[in-house]
């Protein structure tokens, strides 16, 4: 099942392609996955059924994080970078092999062309990785035809096949001048890096000629040569062309607020991605906010530098440089301005989500208050503090405060009370009693510490509650806040408010709101919340209580000697299991640890 942080991160969902990372509670990337469609591709997770080690995967997700990309190519290569990085759980594929092919033109007297999954520092030139393996040897087989080079083993005494075929300069007989082969590797290098335009022209002529003919099945293959040579080679930005180590940065500014995109491109290709968020002031310009954050990053400890930072538009590139000591650079156009884009493009997309995130919380904490608040024909307020009381057939009776700000439990502001005095039992007397001692006490201490009263009380129960509390506010303490009682059904499940105004002839009655409803939903939230942390202090206390009379009936023991016990062991199980030596490291003495270890 989602958490309700996944549910709301799921209506904000670009439908772009991209990769996603799944996170496990503790934040760490559990399984990395890519898709044509964000949106519908990360919904299906949590919107559909799964079964065996996917729904494994589903029941362990409690976050995730996008990168979006321009094409679907760019996805398969993002994730075949991220998941060598985290080594995802849930990845069964890629995580321990090498990855996607590349073409390869080797370093020998004699090159040729290969499909590599290997990159090998030995001077040979590598193109790639190539997510669609099918197009890549299709590729392969069109330059080893096109531009052939060695396909041999060589030095055999006798042309080969392939050297009669057009595919093999004939290294297998003779010897191939350098020039020859330095020649043909520039055609191939200029091929890869995308000079495809008179190869895709003459495909298309034959592909035409050979539909001319009838022959359609020629016609078909030449056309998936030429779609497998136009993927192979598409341009791309997630794979440069070079190795040069570059971190780029680029910001996005809406509703007083900038989002900071950092991509670290390592080995030629994408290996993290970074996004910070902060508030703008009146003052900030944001570009000198960015320039102060660039600085900042790499002041960080364990931060290394790169060898080159890209950044956009209209930053002081000089001055950055002679800070940091690196060249910083804005790019004008080809692979690093598309970079340049792409990050501007993630940084709007975090910052649109997190604010789409905060309207969608502010439904739920915000906008479900106001309903509780317009239920009982009142102006909004900021502060509902609820109370609830639990004891064990009047033994040890306790009462616990809960503080809810603006929907939001504020756990900070939640109290505890030990109530005082015996509890009586007759006709709800007990319920009066501590109502009336645990809102004396509340509200006396903030009048007496001049701090702001809560906007709305509720009390955990019916009229009893309701009229306990208002007659020590309106008759002892002079203050007139608002209070209303969460009436339960006979299923014990809250269903109603009971709310009046009798100081200005308005009679308590029954409020209903819609189960459906925010409102109903935080009203539900704050009983379930006042009724746990009422009996768990009381379990606590009543526990501390029964092992306090327990030690107190032993002769011998008395107060300091309990609480000496209390403290070191904790529990009547652990003073038990004592050893007499670890009784009196307690600080008992010889007779009173041997009277104890009779006793218990």
């Amino acid at each position: 099942m989602a958490t309700q942080l996944i549910e709301n991160k799921l209506k904000l969902l670009p439908a772009k392609p991209g990769c996603y990372l799944m996170k496990d509670v503790n934040g760490k990337v559990i399984y990395v996955g890519k898709s044509k469609n964000l949106r519908s591709r990360v919904r299906s997770y949590f919107k559909s059924t799964q079964v065996g080690r996917r729904a494994e995967l589903v029941e362990n997700i409690r976050d995730y994080d996008i990168i979006t990309v321009s094409t679907d190519k760019e996805a398969f290569l993002l994730e075949v970078t991220l998941i060598k990085k985290y080594q995802p759980y849930y990845n069964v594929q890629l995580k321990q092999g090498t990855g996607y092919p590349y073409i390869e033109i080797t370093n020998e007297r004699d090159p040729q062309t290969k499909l590599t999954s290997i990159i090998r520092k030995d001077g040979g030139y590598y193109f790639g990785p190539y997510p669609n393996v099918y197009a890549a040897q299709a590729t392969l087989k069109f330059i080893q035809k096109v531009f052939p080079l060695r396909r041999c083993h060589g030095k055999q005494g006798r042309p080969c096949l392939y050297y009669h075929m057009g595919q093999c300069l004939g290294a297998c007989f003779k010897k191939v001048p350098k020039s020859v082969y330095d020649a043909q590797i520039k055609k191939i290098k200029s091929f890869l890096n995308g000079d495809i335009g008179w190869v895709k022209k003459d495909l298309n002529e034959k592909m035409t000629a050979a539909s001319k003919n009838l022959e359609f099945e020629r016609a078909a293959e030449i056309r998936d040569q030429l779609n497998y040579i136009e993927e192979t080679v598409e341009k791309q930005k997630i794979i440069s062309n070079d190795n040069t180590q570059r971190d780029i940065f680029n910001f996005y500014v809406d509703k007083s607020w900038i989002a900071i995109q950092i991509f670290f491109l390592r080995q030629a290709k994408l290996l993290r991605s970074e996004t910070r968020m902060y508030p703008l002031t009146d003052t900030n310009d944001p570009e000198d906010t960015f320039a102060s954050f660039v600085v900042q990053f790499y002041g960080q400890k364990n931060r290394i530098l790169p060898k080159e930072v890209l950044v956009p538009a209209k930053i002081d590139n000089e001055a950055l440089s002679e800070v940091l000591h690196v060249p910083v650079r804005t790019p004008k156009r080809g692979q690093k301005r598309s970079l340049l884009n792409m990050a501007k493009d993630n940084a709007k997309l975090k910052l649109d989500e997190k604010f789409r995130l905060l309207e969608l919380g502010n439904r739920k904490t915000k906008g479900a208050q106001k309903e509780i608040f317009d239920s009982l024909g009142l102006p909004y307020g900021h502060i509902i503090e609820s109370f609830d009381h639990s004891h064990i057939q009047g033994a040890d009776p306790v009462s616990a405060l809960v503080v809810f700000k603006d929907g939001e439990p504020d756990k900070n502001s939640y109290r505890k009370y030990k109530l005082k005095g015996e509890v009586e039992h007759q006709n709800g007397g007990d319920e009066v009693r501590n109502t009336r001692e645990v809102v004396r006490r509340r509200y006396s201490r903030l009048l007496k510490e001049h701090k702001p009263m809560p906007d709305l009380i509720l009390m955990d129960g019916g009229q009893i509650q309701v009229d306990a509390c208002e007659d020590i506010l309106r008759n002892e303490l002079n203050l007139n806040i608002p209070v209303a009682g969460m009436v339960k059904d006979n299923k014990h499940r809250t269903n109603h408010l009971l709310y009046g105004d009798p100081i200005n002839g308005v009679p308590l009655k029954l409020i209903p709101l819609n189960p459906k409803s925010q409102g109903f939903y935080l009203m539900t939230r704050i009983q379930d919340e006042v009724h746990r942390f009422a009996i768990t202090f009381h379990r606590r206390t009543h526990a501390k209580n029964a092992l306090s009379s327990k030690l107190d009936s032993i002769k011998g023991i008395g107060p300091k000697s309990r609480n000496k016990l209390l403290r070191k062991f904790g529990s009547l199980k652990k003073i038990k299991e004592a050893s007499i030596d670890e009784l009196r490291s307690a600080g008992l003495t010889l007779p009173q640890a041997q009277t104890v270890k009779l006793t218990l």
